[in-house]
């Protein structure tokens, strides 16, 4: 059996903890949750964590609409979320909903995938509310 000196030993030990404190200057990706009661509220909040992101829009969502959880699903985590674009829906027959469209490359391609959302022959009405660049910056909306 081999062993190592006891200074391979001790480096061995030291270096995991040594490059843990070293600062590394990483970019931090956010993602984009979506939480929606249909007709009444919805909220919207980016993070890193899809865990805190999703409570965060549920809570702006039971806010907005005065519901409960029950009614303000979380029903979209996107990451990285690239560019955004809130979508205003609304059926032939009435019923009204936002759909969120997320990570595109650029403001170009979202406008391309908005158009094609909207094509649909069954809406009365479908436009972009808001829109949120790369960082996560409102750059159109309400």
């Amino acid at each position: 059996m081999r062993r190592f000196p006891a200074f391979v030993c001790a480096l061995m030990l030291a270096l995991p903890g040594a490059l843990a404190e070293e600062s590394v200057d990483h970019p931090v990706f956010n993602g984009i949750a979506f939480s929606q009661a249909p007709e009444a509220g919805s909220g919207v909040c980016f993070g890193p964590d899809a865990a805190e992101a999703m409570s965060c829009a549920q809570d702006k969502c039971m806010a907005e609409s005065g519901l409960g959880p029950e009614d303000c699903g979380v029903n979209l985590w996107c990451w990285p979320h690239g560019w955004v674009a809130d979508v205003f829906m609304q059926h032939q027959e009435g019923p009204h909903w936002h759909s969120l469209i997320c990570n595109a490359n650029s403001r170009k391609e979202l406008d391309l995938l908005v158009e094609a959302k909207c094509a649909a022959d069954y809406l009365i009405e479908c436009a972009p509310v808001r829109v949120w660049d790369m960082e996560g910056n409102e750059i159109a909306g309400q």
